[in-house]
């Protein structure tokens, strides 16, 4: 049976040679846990994250999408209580000097070299910077380490903007910012990551109610992406493990090659963000409920998704090997309206002129609708693999019969079954297979 350790290894190679996921600053000898998303990465990583706002924004009409500030004023921070208590437990190695974190260490001895740890100490992982032109207290603010944040202080504009009927949820897609203690496992664990979140604003007496619709949609998107049900858990948190403000919390976990960990998470805020920003700022965060005449701060829930996460996760489900007439075949059995490239173009031979023209002219009039990738280089065995590896769901092959009778191959990647069709169903075809 195939290491779990030897998977891993394999989707972080593949992810090199193919263009999806390169070293940050790779030609200087890399950044610790720095990582680039390359031109196949970041198509499949614009998927992800195109079909999920289409999902939870577009279809929708109680959502609304934000896009706030990287660099927030410090107050946001201190009121969040982020400043003082977003930290984690830090031990270090009295011989080798490696930092961990507290709860990632089983014992008294370091991981690495078995020296002896030093007594857990308190270490917050927000990153700093500064404003102005003198780095000193009156400049001091941070790289935002989680977007809610950036929902809540605007929960007051939305409101005067479009005047949403509760229950309604603001949305966004962004970067945040942690000094992780242990970052690690390629992509999994990164001091800059990317989360797509939502913060939904309810009655408090409906919180339970909410809290197992949202968790019932977030079951839904998992499907959407393929993610099986064998390889995820839902872990209800226990009281001492949640944060203070909480009354419920679940965590999804994936079967990660590594390990299974935290993929997405589900939690019932109450109303602790907007009252604490409330008090801070002086500003009414209540809403006026037009039908039965009260006001009151709304309770939330707030359904949070790593996009980072999810592109390993995927990776992860649909790598796939097999032998195929005593040769390995990889591929990713990537969901079509994730792949990066949808279809594949190529002549047959790449030294006949007509053969290439004929499959210019496809290729151009597909990639009107598609991403469409074009291959001709080496033989047509060596094409199918390139595009088996990448995810590309279907390939089209133009040769002499399409000069005869404008007809081309097409073939399956998960089936690897071809068929004959006309160039001109191709369009339609891929329509009903792809999005």
């Amino acid at each position: 049976m195939e290491k779990i350790a030897d998977k891993m290894d394999k989707i972080v190679s593949l992810c090199k040679r193919r263009g999806f996921v390169y070293p940050g600053s790779d030609i200087y000898g890399g950044l610790a846990n720095s990582w680039d998303y390359g031109p196949l990465g970041v198509e499949l990583k614009n998927n992800i994250k195109a079909l999920w706002w289409d999902f939870f924004v577009h279809k929708r009409d109680d959502m609304f999408g934000v896009d706030a500030a990287l660099i927030m004023n410090r107050k946001v921070w201190q009121a969040s209580g982020h400043e003082k208590g977003f930290s984690d437990m830090l031990v270090e190695c009295k011989k080798c000097k490696k930092r961990f974190r507290a709860d990632h260490v089983d014992g008294k001895k370091c991981p690495e070299c078995g020296g002896a740890l030093s007594e857990p100490r308190q270490f917050n992982t927000m990153l700093k910077t500064f404003l102005g032109p003198v780095e000193d207290e009156t400049g001091l603010t941070y790289l935002r380490p989680e977007t809610a944040q950036g929902m809540f202080v605007n929960f007051k504009n939305i409101n005067d903007s479009l005047h949403p009927k509760i229950p309604f949820g603001l949305a966004q897609i962004g970067k945040a910012f942690r000094n992780e203690i242990t970052p690690g496992n390629f992509i999994f664990r990164t001091r800059e990551f990317e989360q797509m979140e939502i913060e939904y604003f309810i009655k408090e007496g409906e919180w339970e109610k909410q809290f197992e619709y949202w968790l019932s949609e977030m079951k839904k998107w998992l499907r959407m992406i393929g993610l099986s049900d064998a390889n995820l858990t839902f872990r209800e948190v226990p009281a001492e493990d949640r944060a203070h403000y909480s009354k419920r919390t679940v965590d999804i976990d994936y079967n990660f090659p590594f390990k299974k960990d935290e993929l997405y998470g589900i939690a019932y805020r109450g109303d602790f963000d907007l009252k604490n920003h409330q008090e801070a700022s002086g500003q009414d965060l209540s809403y006026f409920d037009e039908e039965k005449k009260e006001r009151f701060i709304p309770h939330v829930i707030e359904p949070t998704f790593g996009v980072d996460r999810t592109f390993l996760a995927v990776l992860s489900e649909h790598y796939k090997e097999e032998e195929v007439k005593g040769e390995q075949r990889v591929y990713l059995s990537l969901p079509p309206v994730l792949a990066p490239y949808k279809v594949a173009v190529f002549p047959l031979l790449a030294n006949k002129p007509q053969l290439g023209e004929k499959a210019k002219t496809i290729y151009e009039n597909l990639k009107q609708s598609f991403m469409v990738s074009w291959d001709d280089i080496g033989n047509i065995g060596k094409r199918y693999r390139r595009q088996d590896e990448i995810g590309t769901p279907f390939c089209v092959t133009v040769d002499f019969e399409t000069l005869e009778d404008d007809t081309v191959t097409v073939r399956d990647r998960d089936t690897m079954k071809q068929e004959r069709m006309k160039v001109g169903d191709l369009t339609e075809y891929f329509k009903k297979h792809v999005s």
